[in-house]
């Protein structure tokens, strides 16, 4: 049996942490989904069509990842993919009283919906996509933190490229 896990999120933008979930998932899962989120009651940097293609293109060479839009309930899209499981990363603690709060919930709608919980390598523990957004509109450094075709489409979103050659 094929077990299939979504990594669900926003991903404005994927950062070097998501990938970090994503490849340690692929270790435990057959497939992983990494579902884009449409709608989520955030204002989004990128568009729903850009943050699904900077994904594609920075998880392209990671075998049994699949990269969906999804919108609606989390538990009816891991549903409609045949998965088994919800991968959440975990920063720090202050992340698991929501994200233990959001599994009891989906497990309420969708019994037989597992989550995992994984902690974030160190390195990343202190990134989020809403720091990276203000570092980059502020002209700051964000190399190393997010993959370089992110990083370019933050700087060129920004009007920065230019200035650090990406």
């Amino acid at each position: 049996m094929v077990r299939v896990a979504v990594y669900p999120g926003t991903f404005d933008p994927i950062t070097n942490g998501h990938l970090d979930v994503i490849k340690r998932a692929c270790k435990l899962f057959d497939r992983v989904i990494v579902g884009v989120a449409r709608d989520n009651y955030k204002q989004t940097l990128f568009s729903l069509e850009e943050r699904v293609r900077l994904v594609q293109e920075v998880t392209r060479d990671i075998p049994g990842v699949e990269v969906k839009a999804f919108q609606g309930l989390l538990v009816d899209f891991v549903r409609r993919e045949g998965a088994c499981a919800v991968v959440r990363g975990l920063r720090a603690v202050s992340d698991f009283e929501y994200e233990f709060q959001m599994s009891i919930m989906n497990k309420k709608l969708a019994e037989e919906v597992e989550t995992v919980f994984l902690m974030t390598a160190t390195e990343y523990s202190f990134l989020t996509s809403s720091i990276i957004r203000q570092v980059a509109a502020l002209g700051g450094c964000i190399r190393g933190l997010v993959p370089p075709a992110v990083e370019l489409a933050l700087y060129e979103k920004f009007n920065l490229a230019e200035k650090y050659r990406v």
